[in-house]
């Protein structure tokens, strides 16, 4: 069993940046692989990024256009979303979650079905 807890969102301005955090605990957090998701009203949950369990493999959303970066530290037990030039589309509730089985390929990583652990959510919201 695994807890995933997620901090860092706020309000940001366009054109701003802001990193979340996805503190893990439980029964041997590093052997999960973890996703960030973002969910928008109306809308369903879409996989942003992926990581595996020792950080070499990576996944992102196409339309992201290399304005995020995952990375986690898994002394500290933390993933990390770091997210740069961010826009009104941005906005919306993130979340993270972890799959023991990795992130599984590039064509399944998105998959929010895959993922057997979620934290709560944090909010981002971009304003002027």
């Amino acid at each position: 069993q695994l807890q995933l807890d997620e901090s860092g969102g706020g309000l940001v301005q366009p054109g701003g940046s802001v990193t979340l955090s996805c503190s893990v605990s439980g029964l041997s957090p590093e052997f999960y692989a973890i996703g960030w998701f973002r969910q928008t009203p109306g809308k369903e949950r879409e996989g942003l990024s992926c990581i595996n369990t020792s950080g070499a493999v990576t996944y992102y959303r196409n339309s992201l256009q290399g304005r995020f970066t995952v990375s986690r530290d898994n002394s500290a037990n933390t993933v990390y979303l770091q997210m740069n030039n961010l826009n009104f589309e941005d906005a919306g509730d993130y979340f993270c979650a972890a799959e023991r089985r990795g992130c599984s390929s590039e064509t399944s990583w998105f998959d929010p079905g895959r993922y057997a652990f979620w934290g709560k959510g944090t909010q981002v919201t971009v304003h002027l």
